[in-house]
């Protein structure tokens, strides 16, 4: 990977805020995780890197169909779902159905100190996700998003490739210290919603382990 496009790991790992909570959707408890990041740009360069299929395509993955309000979209290799609901430029909500699973996203830009912040909740059924949680924990589909803050962070401050793109650099010293920091914190996360850190700590090494395509740790 060439200098321009070198990832201040720690720093980006820190830049980060990581929640998770229970809730309610239609009377079902689920699971909310919740991704936030301020960037140096405004609130309509932010927007605009979120929701168009060009710039999405050159930070986070191709992503066809109708990009507006009740129309139906689909990420390359990943989730689709239907836009529910809009409000340019500050929110967006829409279903992330993947594997034959439905949970929903909801995205937020606000204004933040001659910046922009960018938040994510990703909310699922607490039901479908429980043997999955117990397994992954919350790094399963944390990691996954930390990757795409990541290259939001990258196109936004050069316009540089995304680093995950680049092949192989999950196995590159930067790349494996990356994945294992933000699974690391989402397992901080998952301390602090009231898992037991022994448990917490499985689920996060399990879920480092398939981000690097390693074997998991031996159970015991």
């Amino acid at each position: 990977m060439s200098e321009s496009t070198a990832v201040d790991v720690d720093g980006q790992i820190r830049a980060v805020s990581r929640e998770l909570r229970t809730g309610e959707r239609d009377g079902e408890q689920t699971m909310v995780s919740s991704i936030s990041q301020r960037y140096d740009t405004t609130v309509e360069d932010l927007w605009e890197a979120c929701t168009s299929a060009e710039r999405l395509r050159r930070w986070f993955a191709p992503v066809t169909g109708d990009l507006r309000l009740g129309g139906e979209y689909q990420v390359e290799g990943n989730a689709g779902g239907t836009i529910e609901a809009c409000t340019a430029p500050h929110s967006f909500s829409a279903t992330w159905e993947f594997g034959g699973n439905t949970s929903w996203i909801t995205v937020r830009v606000d204004p933040e100190d001659e910046g922009a912040r960018l938040t994510l909740k990703h909310t699922a059924p607490a039901d479908t996700e429980s043997e999955f949680w117990q397994q992954f924990g919350p790094g399963a589909t944390g990691v996954g998003w930390d990757l795409a803050f990541l290259g939001l962070a990258q196109h936004l401050r050069s316009g540089a490739q995304m680093p995950q793109e680049a092949e192989g650099w999950e196995a590159t010293e930067e790349g494996r210290r990356f994945i294992s920091g933000s699974s690391a914190a989402w397992a901080e996360a998952n301390v602090e919603l009231g898992t037991p850190r022994a448990d917490a700590e499985a689920a996060r090494e399990r879920t480092t382990a398939f981000y690097l395509g390693e074997e998991p740790p031996a159970e015991g």
